[in-house]
């Protein structure tokens, strides 16, 4: 099965997933001023497209294993497509609100589809580097959110910025339908009560219990700062101007691409030298823990420290497709789409959650003269989230069967 058929335009969603998230750091200080938003409106208003990706994950992981990834993410870059054209069109925060739903449940397939793909079309040790190398295109998508995105808003302002996101899902959309082969490996029919009631199987598993609260929270907090808070801590944190904040941004998305195809590599090799591909992400919550602690305790100033160290943070967080890869090979390849959707459906409502409730941190302190937020608000907000990760991880240990 040719890579240019399979994992480049199946990789495109990812893109998109990548721009949708990625373009809120750019342009929520700009909502916030525009709508009149606080700190937890707009920790609300990015956090809808979570809500609506979580929504969608079981059945999107039934509808990939019984129609296939041609199918579900052609559909899907349509819905997305249309989500970003009602964001464009928005002249209220609900009106966008509903925009970021629907863009939401349009990009709910993209790693997931790829995933389904690669474990029924290539052999599982291959499996991770090729979802590495997927999402590495897809990364592109979070490059053109930050730095060019900033650089255009003058021109095209924010509104152009969904206009040209929709086009692009849709020509997305087309190349799908065109490109990839109608069905991968054929499975066995089992009816869709059949299909659903898996979903039981999968979360009695021991492992699988053990091993998603970490794994959850590792991207969990991924998603939190690159969909929205790394922004305004970089303006309020780190002092900031709006173009070096791009260029911050655009570090993060570089880091997550390479990140994601050097973790798919890394977790192949261990896995064909007969360790195991979870090492990789592992190694990378123990370092998430480390940052996190040093961001608390010596939030960096200026641009070079900030840029380092988000992007450490970005390496660390862009790992969890590989850990998504080695869970579902636990499982027989037919469920392989649930049983990430099941990973995904409670990351995606935990992200909801944090970008949420750091907001409503932020808002515990008065806003500042110039519309930004106290440092103060940011260092209890990621003492929160290390504090999760700690607990994350103590359950993993304590839990993970010793086999």
């Amino acid at each position: 099965m040719s890579f240019l058929s399979v994992t480049l335009p199946l990789g495109m969603v990812n893109l998109i997933n990548q721009a949708s998230r990625a373009v809120m750091a750019v342009i929520g200080p700009a909502l916030a001023v525009e709508f009149g938003l606080s700190a937890a409106d707009l920790g609300m208003l990015a956090a809808v497209l979570f809500v609506a990706y979580a929504l969608v994950q079981l059945p999107i992981g039934v509808a990939l294993d019984r129609y296939g990834p041609r199918l579900v993410q052609a559909a899907s870059a349509a819905v997305a497509g249309l989500g970003f054209a009602v964001s464009a069109l928005a002249e209220g925060a609900g009106m966008l609100a509903v925009g970021r739903f629907l863009t939401g449940l349009g990009v709910g397939s993209a790693l997931i589809g790829l995933i389904k793909a690669h474990s029924a079309w290539y052999p599982k040790e291959r499996v991770a580097a090729l979802t590495g190398a997927g999402i590495f295109i897809g990364g592109l998508g979070g490059l053109l959110a930050t730095w060019p995105v900033q650089a255009a808003l003058p021109v095209l302002g924010w509104r152009g910025a969904f206009w040209l996101l929709a086009l692009l899902s849709f020509v997305i959309a087309l190349w799908i339908l065109r490109s990839v082969p109608p069905r991968p490996r054929r499975e066995a029919a089992t009816p869709l009560l059949q299909d659903i009631a898996a979903f039981a199987a999968i979360l009695r598993d021991a492992r699988f219990r053990a091993l998603v609260p970490a794994i959850m929270v590792l991207n969990a907090l991924h998603f939190t700062y690159q969909g929205l808070w790394i922004g305004p801590w970089l303006r309020d944190v780190a002092g900031l101007a709006a173009e070096e904040r791009a260029v911050v941004l655009l570090a993060y998305a570089l880091a997550v691409m390479f990140g994601n195809l050097g973790a798919g590599v890394a977790a192949s090799r261990l896995q064909a030298s007969g360790v195991s591909p979870l090492a990789v992400p592992l190694a990378a919550m123990a370092l998430m823990l480390g940052l996190q602690a040093l961001l608390i305790a010596a939030p960096p100033q200026g641009l070079g420290p900030a840029l380092l160290l988000w992007s450490c943070f970005a390496l660390c967080g862009a790992t969890s497709a590989a850990a998504y890869a080695a869970v579902a090979q636990g499982f027989p390849p037919a469920l392989a789409g649930r049983v990430s959707t099941a990973v995904n459906a409670g990351m995606l409502c935990l992200t909801f959650l944090l970008q949420t409730a750091i907001g409503l941190v932020l808002d515990l302190w008065p806003r500042r003269a110039d519309g930004g937020w106290q440092a103060a608000g940011y260092g209890w907000a990621m003492g929160g989230t290390l504090l999760l990760q700690i607990l994350a991880m103590l359950w993993m240990a304590l839990r993970l069967p010793r086999r």
